[in-house]
């Protein structure tokens, strides 16, 4: 367990936190003044390796060797000039800081951290870090790195090994309510596709695009049929051998030997991704997301069988679904592939430049 203190004072400026993987959808837009809700589980904190936030610098601006050697291997609108390493934490875990009025950037429905680190330590005026509130973003704090130090209040007993994630991990929903902005309790929401699935399958299907090596891929039936095969019909090519992508992972039975491509998850403390022998590539998705495709029901509250007497319903009716097909994340599926170094390869690049032309036609 760990808490950031001033850069400035040694002042403390969090409660104790412990370190989780940086979630996929950290830095989603999403939608159009919609509500979303707090990025970070309260009592961890995660750290983005990449420069993220202002001052940016334009894709023509940047020179092909420089990009490539952030990582970047196809072009982008632009890239953060900031400082790598920045901390993002739960708002309610935020102690001794004030917000700064003239950094107030944003203001559609919030702050979104635009004109800089907007919130000072409460004992030495130290800017320390942005508070994020507006519309269609996650609600965080971001600390930047050169502000604050980290102390260590207590030892823990390091990331759960993978047989035990099961029994401490919940899967995350892939249909939840969203509320726009401001609106009442209990009004003006509506199910939809939960976005953190959206942003896992943004980037887990550029991962796709990579290890399909511009050949058609199959996955299952089910609920990851209708995730990801839609998308990939679209994108791939037909009329060549396909590849067979399947689930993979702890507590699974081994894939079957004609499987090309495994879908498995990322450990969610340290985001190391699970490993697998024979050659097969393996596409990363949030822990969480791929609980639930592994294990899709709930499990019952009490041992139930056959079926409900005419006339009688539910006392837990069945959560409602979407009312449109599953679409992923834009965002996240251009920030995923971008940065695989397959990217360069002619056929990606022209799905990169043709985004906004698959956007139109609801594939993201």
């Amino acid at each position: 367990m760990l808490v950031f203190v001033c850069a400035g004072c040694d002042a403390r400026l969090t409660t104790p936190l412990s370190q989780v993987a940086l979630p996929p959808h950290a830095h989603q837009k999403y939608g159009n003044g919609i509500q979303l809700p707090v990025l970070m589980e309260s009592g961890t904190f995660a750290v983005d390796p990449e420069p993220w936030g202002p001052p940016w610098r334009a894709w023509k601006d940047i020179d092909p060797g420089e990009a490539a050697a952030r990582g970047i291997y196809a072009p982008v609108h632009a890239l953060s000039d900031g400082a790598p390493g920045a901390i993002v934490i739960s708002p309610g875990d935020a102690r001794g800081t004030l917000l700064v009025p003239e950094k107030g950037g944003g203001y559609c429905c919030g702050l979104d951290g635009a004109d800089g680190p907007n919130m000072a330590c409460e004992s030495c005026g130290l800017a320390v870090a942005s508070r994020i509130d507006d519309c269609s973003l996650w609600q965080a704090v971001w600390f930047a790195p050169n502000a604050v130090r980290r102390l260590l209040v207590d030892a823990d007993d390091g990331p759960l090994p993978w047989g035990e994630l099961a029994a401490e991990g919940k899967g995350t929903p892939p249909f939840e309510p969203i509320t726009r902005w401001g609106s009442r309790a209990g009004s003006n929401h509506w199910w939809s596709w939960s976005p953190q699935w959206e942003a896992a399958a943004g980037r887990a299907l550029a991962h796709l695009l990579v290890a399909s090596e511009g050949r058609p891929v199959t996955v299952p039936d089910g609920l990851i049929n209708e995730v990801f095969q839609r998308a990939l019909d679209v994108l791939l090519p037909e009329g060549l051998p396909a590849r067979h992508a399947v689930l993979a992972g702890p507590g699974l039975p081994v894939p079957d030997t004609d499987a090309d491509i495994l879908l498995v998850p990322d450990h969610p403390q340290t985001g190391e991704t699970w490993t697998h022998a024979g050659p097969a590539y393996a596409v990363p998705l949030p822990y969480g997301v791929w609980l639930w495709l592994a294990s899709p029901e709930p499990n019952l509250p009490n041992p139930a069988s056959g079926f409900m007497p005419h006339g009688v319903l539910r006392d837990n009716p069945p959560t409602p679904r979407p009312g449109h097909l599953f679409r992923a994340d834009s965002g996240a599926f251009q920030h995923a592939l971008v940065r695989l170094p397959a990217s360069g390869s002619p056929w990606l690049r022209e799905i990169l430049e043709n985004l906004t032309q698959h956007m139109r036609a609801r594939v993201f």
